[in-house]
């Protein structure tokens, strides 16, 4: 019998295409020897060209999720994905319990790569009030940190004092991840701030592809993965910028037009 208790859970949406969302969660889970779980709050129907339709499950339901993962199982880490209205993002914080999920990553998953919102404005505020307070760990893209702390992210002196102002909405550990839509640049930099006041920055090449669907969903997951067996934020993180470098490196053919990251190279080539 295989071992399988290592459990990491993800809270988000599901995406038809497979590309993004729990589909993008499970995969890394699995790619970073973890026994993942799902926890569905919405449904995506969409595929490589873009988003037809979405649903949003009943808070009922999303309740009942927490309620029967609670009594049979043992969840060592989770991270949250697509949170639709202010109606999920409430009952998510009201059920989430760190003795029973374990430390919780919050991809916020408010404002696309583009800059486009994906929250309208008052479950932007729900989400600052109720959820941040609850993360270890915070992954924020370019866009959603200057929404979060109104900072312009124009210097490295910006994106520090950015990292601060998360901490201060209550995150534990900020990851604000480097802006990366500019063809011409030559390298992606993420910043990291720590609990204990350690900082660093992470640089990988930029590879210039539209196959980057999953992306910040892959990094957050692999986060929550190897926090679930036990590792360090800092190492956590820094195997997670890997993991996705390689998968971002090594492209796909999925789809004609918006493609997923490529797991399996990233799996192939980690230990």
């Amino acid at each position: 019998m295989v071992n399988g208790e290592i459990q990491a859970l993800t809270i988000a949406g599901n995406d038809s295409d497979g590309s993004a969302g729990m589909p993008a969660d499970l995969r890394s889970f699995y790619a970073r020897n973890v026994y993942g779980m799902g926890l569905i709050t919405a449904a995506v129907a969409g595929n490589s060209y873009g988003i037809e339709a979405a649903h949003v499950m009943p808070v009922d339901f999303i309740k009942t999720q927490f309620d029967v993962l609670a009594k049979d199982f043992k969840i060592r880490a989770s991270k949250t994905g697509m949170l639709a209205d202010s109606d999920v993002i409430n009952v998510v914080a009201d059920n989430y319990d760190t003795q029973v999920f374990g430390p919780l990553v919050v991809d916020p998953v408010i404002i696309t790569k583009h800059g486009a919102m994906l929250l309208e404005e008052e479950a932007y505020e729900t989400f600052k009030k109720r959820l941040i307070p609850l993360a270890n760990v915070i992954t924020p893209n370019f866009f959603e940190a200057q929404k979060l702390t109104d900072e312009p992210l124009d210097s490295k002196e910006s994106i520090i004092a950015a990292a601060a102002k998360l901490q201060n909405l209550g995150a534990k550990n900020v990851m604000i991840k480097g802006r990366h839509d500019n063809p011409e640049q030559a390298d992606v930099s993420d910043y990291i701030l720590l609990e204990n006041g350690d900082s660093f920055w992470l640089t990988e090449q930029f590879v210039n592809t539209e196959r980057v669907n999953g992306t910040g969903d892959t990094l957050s997951a692999v986060i929550a993965a190897e926090l679930a067996k036990g590792f360090s934020v800092e190492q956590a993180i820094r195997t997670a910028k890997a993991f996705v470098h390689t998968a971002i490196s090594n492209e796909i053919a999925v789809g004609h037009k918006y493609g997923p990251i490529n797991h399996w190279a990233a799996m192939k080539n980690m230990d």
